[in-house]
């Protein structure tokens, strides 16, 4: 064999091997870590998860939407969690729940330096209260719910709000576990002007921007999960008051850019990184 043949041939296996490589690595990504539960999540909200379950497609009271992405991957209290939600929904006579994101199969961040979502504690949830044909995986793939604000912000939009969505925000807002609902500032203002009787539910219902069309539940850390940093909770009381005007003052009077323009994403924790790898 002379020398050109066999550094074509040690080329060529080289190819084949990185080729290998990068098809273990995808599909490490589109799958789970297998072994128990292991959650790790800093204070700046970067994580990720060994153990993940993934949410089916569809079940009693739910569908998810843009499967596609990969990204209906939680902890098991989280899954449990959003199944319960939609059970107790359809037992209230609400129509079928649109699921939105969880985690990644690992969790990490997502693509476009999303920093939450990322050690399989969130859940989106959209709020279309609309009856729901059943979808195949392609038509659920293309849907994008109406949000439920107006377009200057500063109040719900009343073709689309309903009643039923206090009843909804209320029966998340009493799942276990839960740590915090964020939504627009104007639902949480609707909710503030609406809601009757024990209104304590309301302190765990919190203004964020966008989340016009989806409520972002986040639940607390699984107990035995020492590597699970959990946040301080809402503060005492409903918030329907000075601190959640400030939202509204914002669209008049915006706080400046940050100098040095957006800040970069916060590094995943060090602990991570074997798991994000596959290994």
């Amino acid at each position: 064999m002379n020398l050109f043949r066999l550094i074509a041939l040690l080329l060529l296996f080289a190819g084949a091997q990185n080729a290998a490589a990068q098809s273990r690595a995808q599909a490490a990504a589109h799958a789970g870590s297998p072994g128990p539960v292991r959650i790790i999540l800093s204070s700046q909200g970067t994580g990720c998860i060994a153990g993940a379950q993934q949410l089916p497609e569809s079940g009693p009271g739910f569908q998810t939407i843009r499967a596609g992405k990969k990204s209906f991957w939680g902890a098991p209290t989280t899954i449990a969690g959003v199944q319960l939600l939609a059970q107790r929904t359809r037992e209230a006579g609400l129509a079928e729940l649109y699921i939105g994101e969880f985690s990644m199969p690992r969790g990490g961040p997502f693509a476009g330096g999303h920093v939450s979502h990322q050690a399989g504690l969130d859940a989106d949830i959209y709020l279309d209260l609309s009856p729901k044909p059943a979808l195949d995986s392609a038509g659920r793939d293309n849907l994008s719910p109406a949000g439920l604000v107006r377009a200057d912000r500063r109040g719900i939009d009343p073709a689309r709000w309903r009643p039923e969505h206090v009843t909804l925000l209320q029966i998340a807002a009493g799942l276990p576990n839960v740590d915090r609902i964020l939504v627009n500032p104007a639902i949480k203002k609707q909710l503030c002007e609406e809601a009757r009787g024990n209104r304590s539910w309301l302190r765990l219902i919190r203004p964020w921007y966008g989340h016009a069309a989806h409520m972002h539940i986040r639940f607390r850390c699984p107990p035995g999960q020492p590597e699970c940093t959990q946040s301080a909770g809402p503060p005492p009381g409903e918030s329907c008051d000075a601190s959640l005007q400030w939202w509204f003052d914002q669209i008049d009077h915006p706080d400046p850019p940050a100098p040095g323009g957006p800040r970069r994403p916060p590094p995943v924790p060090e602990a991570c990184k074997p798991i994000l790898a596959g290994r």
